[in-house]
């Protein structure tokens, strides 16, 4: 090598090497985020898991705190039921959404269960009933790629408010009650999805080899330069 030639090859490694150090300390910083994200993960779980399996408390007039095992005495308004499409394991069909009319004064919509056809019978009780099941969050905007159309009488989400203005319904909690097993012998309840994916070790694990990649490859120059360089 050229005494002119050693300058720039000297540099090339060199910056090579900065390069390598930035995303080291990208990668290793995506590692460690994973891994935050991974204790987060298990806590909503099993935050989670302690609602689903507590006994059931009143339902509130609000609450964000979902899959919260509530329950609810009142009169269904059978007459402002609406059906909303679902994907279930049992396949496509609806879920049948009732009003409850509260004895407290305000009214809940209640995922009563699913029914295979649009057609499907299933029982209509008079008179007071209690409601217990989870507490689930409003889902705006639609599903399915499909946005709602109450004007068609078309719906693909079970949004709430949407439902609410549809019906004429006042009052109503932002929420709605997926009942439990049991409630209807027609009605197949209790098939609220408990599944949270969990893949943020595996992510942890991918970024931090990612980075042990990086440094080795880079360990790896150094020594072909220093081999070189030798006399």
């Amino acid at each position: 090598m050229t005494p002119s030639a050693r300058p720039a090859a000297a540099r090339r490694p060199i910056g090579v090497t900065l390069i390598a150090v930035l995303l080291c300390a990208g990668l290793t910083w995506l590692g460690l985020w994973q891994v935050q994200r991974l204790a987060w993960k298990q806590d909503l779980i099993a935050s989670i898991a302690a609602r689903v399996h507590a006994p059931p408390v009143p339902a509130p007039r609000a609450s964000d705190a979902e899959y919260l095992r509530v329950t609810a005495s009142g009169h269904f308004r059978h007459d402002a039921t609406t059906l909303v499409r679902a994907s279930t394991v049992r396949g496509p069909g609806y879920w049948v959404m009732t009003p409850l009319a509260t004895d407290r004064g305000f009214t809940i919509i209640v995922n009563r269960g699913f029914i295979p056809a649009a057609g499907a019978r299933y029982a209509r009780p008079g008179g007071g009933v209690r409601v217990t099941g989870l507490l689930r969050l409003t889902e705006p905007e639609g599903g399915f790629l499909r946005a709602n159309d109450p004007v068609a009488g078309k719906w693909y989400s079970r949004d709430v408010a949407a439902l609410a203005r549809a019906r004429g319904l006042e009052d109503v909690t932002p929420y709605f009650i997926d009942a439990q097993a049991g409630a209807d012998p027609l009605l197949i309840g209790g098939l609220t999805v408990l599944a949270f994916p969990n893949n943020h070790l595996v992510y942890a694990l991918t970024w931090f080899a990612l980075a042990a990649m990086v440094a080795g490859a880079t360990a790896m120059l150094w020594r072909q330069e220093w081999i070189a360089r030798r006399p």
